[in-house]
């Protein structure tokens, strides 16, 4: 039963329950409607108050409904708030935990509402690329003001019931108990015997056009790549200006146009494939996870430290372990200095700081991490190192503690073959800097348990990463993909363009940074070591020499000071340099290739469609379980434009069968052997469908 309906002193108590967030599915609105009409039903009956329980009031539409014929059957949600507009009883949304999305809109069609000051309370449906489609543009605004609704809806950001007490949205704002308190609430008002209703209040502004037409031009530059914030502000217009039936057309009108944009469907795609990454087929709820309350994380340098922040905001203590002391002090400054940075700028109290800080435990011995349930390394990217540390690791870890190791490029299963104990150990590969950067992939080896990978995956939610699970490989999805791209962009400056215009052509088409401006923050160097690796591992696989040379130039990039471009001291901004430019032409000459002119959308395309081929290697060998989680890396870790959906996604929008000619087009090209197809693109392709199918 998704409403449970029950009397209590004559008021109508209507509980949602769908969890986990009483979405508004098909049998959750119909479980409404029926539960209503019992309530105006009996005579008995003076009032009708509606509560999710104390976890959710309602989260909104139901996701799991989504892409089904569910989703627009009767009685659709505005059919739902209508009904409840129109009733002839007091109805009372009672909300705690959350009213979002449709649910907030479902409180807003009713006479009152109560909640609990900590309740998340908004709109977000302009994170999907659509715009609230149950009259929440149009009554939001009524409820709360123009500014502060227009804020809300085109943000999507949700906030805290107790910053809205001093608008007409609540009539009763409480610490605690949103239930008892609307059910006293409820009795007050079937005595008055009032039904006001929000479709019926006025929106006051002292300069309504004014303050309209301030915000189309600062949402339209804030929101250039996405057509959904502005059609908010004109059905926001539309409130202020038309009739409050005239406002819903213009609303619905909107949110037809807005749900089959690109920008929309992408947007939905990184949504739900952010939540199916999760989803491991072979682990069921079934499988049990184990008992993670105390970690040990090896090495303090930037990236150990960033991981142990991760689980010190938390909650959860952290053995700190660093071979020497100085290094030790260092790493535990650094970790203090990030959170008072943090502290200046308001987002931490001193409190706070000094509760995390006294979460470490900073060790130069192995034996202080005896009792730790996670030991993560984030020690140097050498197998010898890492064979030191998980054999210290084997000797003095308890039994059932999870080895976790954050390698970025080497075999998981050679660095579990260090241990007795292969089953227990995992990669955790963090994204620098660790504290800040939302994906986590984990590497899933041949002997994992499947306990293991649950537990990590329901950790990871904890610490507020969003994990994708790999097989193991060299460079796992993520790195291995974007060595394609590198080498695509090395090819590029051999056969014309130089790195300016490499890096501005794929910013324009929506990358956070293009590859020679991250070869500058990463460091060259890194890059380096690895074709030096690779230089033996795989001797037939060609690059272009020009990252070489510029690295025996010493221009590692921004730390020191010079790389594919100049800086300057104090500066991050990233100047052409004429030395780089000129030892590009020249390098061109040397190898005998003559220099053309490239167009931005060949850049694009050589660049984006390397990481599409790699991508579909790594989904035929299993290292990926679904092209989604392709995306989610390359969303949540690489910097793709999430209106774009991410790669795989993007290649399904422009057509395989049109990717595939591209690329037997540029196997004509320089160095035409990287673009051998892999066979699943090809016969994808051949066969009219996607990766996303």
């Amino acid at each position: 039963m998704s409403v449970k309906y029950e009397v209590r002193d004559g008021i109508a108590i209507l509980t949602l329950q769908n969890p986990p967030v009483n979405g508004l599915g098909l049998s959750t609105r119909r479980g409404l409607m029926e539960s209503l009409q019992q309530g105006l039903d009996d005579a008995q009956v003076k009032a009708i108050v509606v509560t999710g329980g104390a976890r959710a009031f309602s989260g909104g539409a139901d996701i799991r409904e989504f892409n089904t014929a569910d989703v627009s059957r009767e009685p659709i949600l505005n059919t739902v708030i209508t009904a409840f507009e129109r009733s002839k009883k007091p109805t009372v949304a009672a909300i705690e935990g959350m009213a979002l999305g449709g649910g907030l809109e479902l409180a807003l069609g009713m006479n009152y509402r109560v909640a609990d000051q900590r309740a998340l309370i908004g709109l977000p449906e302009v994170k999907l690329g659509i715009l609230p489609g149950a009259g929440g543009t149009q009554r939001l605004p009524r409820a709360v003001g123009l500014e502060v609704a227009l804020n809300m809806i085109v943000s999507g950001e949700p906030v805290a019931a107790g910053k809205l007490d001093d608008t007409k949205l609540f009539d009763l704002v409480v610490e605690k108990d949103a239930l008892h308190a609307a059910l006293l609430f409820a009795h007050e008002a079937a005595a008055a015997g009032t039904l006001p209703k929000v479709r019926d209040w006025k929106i006051k502004h002292t300069n309504a056009e004014g303050f309209l037409g301030f915000a189309r031009t600062a949402v339209a530059a804030a929101s250039a790549n996405y057509p959904a914030p502005l059609k908010c502000v004109d059905a926001i217009e539309a409130a202020v200006k038309q009739p409050f039936d005239n406002g819903i057309e213009v609303e619905r009108q909107a949110f037809a146009l807005l749900i089959n944009t690109p920008e929309s469907k992408a947007l939905r795609h990184g949504f739900f494939g952010e939540r199916a990454a999760s989803k491991i087929a072979d682990i069921g709820a079934d499988v049990p996870v184990r008992e993670i309350n105390r970690i040990g994380v090896i090495g303090a340098g930037t990236m150990g430290g960033g991981i142990t922040m991760n689980f010190l905001n938390a909650g959860l203590p952290v053995t700190l372990l660093e071979t020497k002391q100085e290094a030790l002090d260092r790493g535990i400054a650094t970790i203090r200095k990030n959170y008072e940075n943090s502290a200046k700028k308001g987002k931490l109290t001193a409190e706070q700081v000094e509760r995390r800080m006294g979460l470490i435990t900073p060790t130069l011995s192995y034996d202080d991490l005896k009792q730790a349930d996670l030991i993560i390394e984030a020690v140097f990217e050498e197998y010898k190192v890492k064979q030191a540390v998980f054999t210290q690791l084997d000797a003095i870890a308890k039994p059932g503690a999870i080895l976790a190791s954050n390698t970025s490029t080497l075999d998981v299963d050679r660095i579990a073959a260090f241990t007795k104990r292969p089953q227990d150990v995992l990669g955790t590969h963090f994204f620098s800097p660790a504290n800040v950067m939302k994906l986590l992939e984990v590497v899933r080896g041949k002997q994992t348990a499947k306990d293991v990978l649950a537990t990590v995956m329901q950790l990871s939610k904890k610490i507020g990463k969003t994990a994708v699970v790999s097989g193991v490989c060299d460079g796992f999805i993520g790195n291995r993909m974007i060595e394609q791209y590198g080498r695509q962009a090395g090819f590029l400056l051999d056969e014309g363009a130089l790195p300016q215009q490499v890096d501005r052509a794929i910013e324009k088409f929506g990358f956070a940074m293009g590859p020679f401006r991250m070869g500058d923050l990463a460091g060259n160097d890194i890059g380096w070591a690895i074709r030096k690796r690779r230089a033996i591992e795989k001797p037939d696989m060609k690059y272009s020499k020009t990252a070489d040379l510029l690295c025996e130039l010493g221009r590692y990039g921004q730390k020191t000071g010079a790389g594919w471009y100049d800086y300057k001291p104090g500066d991050r901004t990233a100047y052409p340099s004429q030395q780089v430019n000129e030892m590009v032409v020249q390098h061109s000459k040397d190898i005998g290739v003559k220099r053309r002119d490239i167009s931005d959308e060949e850049i694009v395309e050589r660049l984006v469609y390397a990481l599409v081929n790699e991508g579909a290697h790594i989904l035929q060998e299993g290292i990926a379980a679904k092209a989604s989680d392709i995306d989610v890396v390359y969303l949540a870790g690489y910097g793709f434009p999430i209106w774009r959906g991410g790669p795989m996604f993007y290649a399904d929008s422009v057509g395989l069968y049109n990717v595939l000619a591209a690329m037997r087009r540029y196997a004509k090209g320089h160095e035409g052997k990287a673009w051998e197809p892999a066979p699943l693109l090809v016969q994808l392709a051949e066969a009219g469908k996607s990766f996303n199918d």
